[in-house]
């Protein structure tokens, strides 16, 4: 350390310089965001006492330089990642098909189901109808449903005679947004048949594209070994005479003697279309004991138009029942599927 004389300067105005030693650089921040000690403000007082002197005094310098450390991997980060995926991404769409901006309609998005059905009802009318009297007529009524072309009877050889009592609709089968066949289930005199139409439609505009085909009915059902295993009988005993008296005022449709059956739910009765006869028999499972679903087979008079007498019917339905303190109410009220369920 050299200082040079204040003599000539005065006392009071005397200056102290310091030259740093050739080995104290060695202990300077070696940290490249650190602002050079050299180029820091000095205090106002111009001396080495004040606050501009020495290191940086705000508390938060540092926080602020690793933040932005943070935002710029952050930014690093982003570019690596898009620069990747933008080449894959490229490479991927290659491989799809090119669209014309219209999307694709599924197998039965765009098919008019609903139209051929009702084409196709009508089309079976005339075809599953013919008489060698009539035969003239037929084809002329065919022809609104046939190809320009095709055969004015469409198959038919002229001879004999065929009537069906009811043809509905069973299933639709949509090929593709033009084509399908419909699936209709006829009834003549005894026999059940099952006709597939191919209808094509275009613009709303339909066809029966081809010749129909007879296919086999529906065969029956077996149905699985079921029903209630665990009966609980006490309850059968219990609720028979309250569901006698329930499905009294169901038949009538009476509101004010079925709410004081009801759960709060209103239901609706029959209106006087049948007659109550009996409750034949209650089937209840074991379960809560505030709350049951159980099945009862009722047995109906319905009003015939003859005078031999008005016939009877049985059946089944589907009560939930609720019980609140010692009675038992009624919340809902519907058919059942259970198989053999009395």
């Amino acid at each position: 350390m050299a200082r040079r004389s204040a003599v000539a300067r005065g006392r009071d105005t005397a200056v102290v310089e310091e030259t740093s030693a050739p080995g104290r650089a060695l202990g300077t921040s070696v940290d490249p965001w650190d602002v050079p000690r050299q180029g820091r403000r000095r205090g106002r007082s111009g001396g080495d006492g004040g606050r501009g002197g020495g290191r940086w005094g705000g508390s938060g310098g540092r926080w602020w330089i690793w933040v932005g450390r943070a935002v710029l991997w952050a930014l690093i980060l982003v570019i690596l990642v898009n620069g990747i995926r933008a080449p894959f991404e490229r490479f991927t769409a290659d491989d799809q098909p090119a669209t014309t901006g219209e999307p694709k309609p599924g197998r039965t998005a765009q098919f008019p189901s609903s139209a051929a059905g009702a084409f196709a009802l009508q089309f079976a009318n005339v075809y599953l109808n013919y008489d060698q009297k009539s035969a003239a007529a037929r084809a002329q009524q065919l022809a609104t449903f046939l190809p320009e072309g095709a055969d004015s009877q469409f198959g038919w050889n002229g001879v004999g005679s065929l009537q069906v009592q009811s043809v509905q609709v069973a299933g639709i089968d949509a090929r593709d947004a033009d084509n399908a066949t419909v699936t209709l289930l006829a009834r003549t005199q005894d026999k059940w048949l099952r006709l597939a139409v191919p209808v094509y439609a275009k613009g709303g505009a339909m066809v029966v594209s081809g010749r129909p085909a007879l296919l086999p009915p529906p065969t029956k059902a077996a149905l699985p070994q079921g029903g209630v295993q665990d009966r609980d009988t006490a309850l059968e005993s219990e609720l028979q005479p309250f569901l006698g008296v329930f499905f009294g005022a169901y038949a009538h449709g009476d509101q004010a003697a079925l709410s004081r059956f009801s759960d709060g739910t209103p239901i609706a009765g029959l209106a006087d279309s049948v007659g109550f006869v009996s409750v034949k028999e209650v089937v209840a499972p074991k379960g809560a004991a505030g709350e049951r679903t159980v099945t009862a087979t009722v047995v109906w008079q319905v009003t015939g138009s003859g005078t031999a007498g008005n016939g009877e019917l049985e059946q089944t339905y589907q009560l939930t029942m609720v019980k609140k303190n010692t009675t038992w109410y009624v919340r809902d009220i519907r058919g059942t599927t259970e198989p053999s369920a009395s």
